[in-house]
């Protein structure tokens, strides 16, 4: 989350007179991440999240992924809730953006990762997943094997800016991925974006998922990539197997795995790793200037994807 737009105090005030919330006591700007602006609202009752939508987030999506939150907290899974306001609206206009408030959620995120979280996330993916098999909402995933190229074309005159060479590998790679990527595997909701600072804990376990706008129909198994690029892999860059095992024994424990899906494992893991190698080299060379967050490094996902061109099987993630 970051914070790119900046509210009146007077239009806060105009725009929170219409739910029933309590009284505005403050409001305290959120610069973590790199999509949307987000506040936290501090009532005389409660704490909320107010976000406005920025331009990566499509005003058509909004339906999408609001539904989905509400969708999955009467299903037991704790994420943020949008709130209505008195006439029922949820997702409204503000300083020119769409803009909902939703719920706070207790919890932090962890700032370094042991198994055990990782065991806890597996658990609590597989439980997202099955949660979200009854939800009748469709959204495309644009941001897998087919969004690459398209995604590319935005960096790919500067790509060599960041490292010589990159444009031509990542062209490769592409063109790797759509020879050999799967069509028929089991697929759902998923999150799509499960990394550590997305996913809070207490008292040891997982406590709440957050920020759902990347959310979408696709493989279960693309959002398991997702997350062992995202939690198991060292600061350093050495993959860490025991995490790993740790994930996706906890996710057997609850969806047992399709031979196909481990078989695709290691390269649904490459295009995990190109997902956000894509999005982060984007957000390097176009981050706006009034960011309050620095964007982040794209090659720490080439080294990530290099790694995974390595990987023979599903076993060299700790699964026998």
């Amino acid at each position: 989350m970051a914070v790119y737009t900046d509210i009146a105090d007077a239009e806060l005030r105009a725009f929170l007179a219409d739910y029933d919330i309590g009284e505005l006591v403050s409001v305290i700007g959120i610069a973590e991440g790199v999509e949307n602006s987000n506040y936290l609202l501090i009532t005389d009752r409660d704490r909320h999240i107010l976000t406005l939508y920025e331009k990566r987030v499509a005003r058509d999506d909004l339906p999408f992924f609001l539904g989905l939150m509400h969708h999955l907290s009467t299903r037991g899974i704790a994420c943020p809730t949008p709130l209505a306001t008195r006439d029922g609206t949820t997702l409204r206009e503000l300083v020119g953006r769409p803009a909902v408030i939703v719920s706070f959620l207790d919890g932090v995120w962890p700032r370094r990762i042991w198994p055990e979280h990782c065991q806890s996330l597996g658990q609590a993916l597989a439980r997202f997943h099955m949660a979200g098999q009854d939800y009748d909402g469709q959204r495309a995933n644009d941001l897998s094997i087919v969004g690459f190229r398209p995604l590319f074309e935005h960096s790919r005159a500067r790509a060599s800016e960041v490292s010589p060479g990159l444009a031509d590998e990542i062209d490769g790679e592409i063109t790797a991925l759509e020879a050999d990527w799967p069509s028929d595997l089991p697929q759902g909701v998923i999150h799509a974006d499960l990394f550590p600072d997305n996913v809070f804990f207490a008292d040891g376990a997982v406590s709440g998922l957050i920020d759902f706008y990347f959310s979408c129909n696709d493989f279960f198994a693309y959002d398991i990539a997702i997350c062992l690029n995202a939690w198991c892999f060292e600061v350093d860059g050495d993959f860490n197997v025991t995490k790993a095992r740790h994930l996706l024994r906890a996710y057997r424990s609850l969806r047992p795995f399709l031979p196909a899906e481990l078989t695709a494992l290691p390269l649904l893991c490459r295009g995990a790793a190109m997902r956000f190698l894509l999005t982060r080299l984007h957000d390097w060379l176009h981050i706006s200037e009034n960011a309050l967050v620095s964007p982040k490094d794209p090659m720490e996902f080439l080294r990530i994807l290099r790694f995974h061109r390595s990987v023979a099987g599903s076993g060299e993630y700790g699964l026998d």
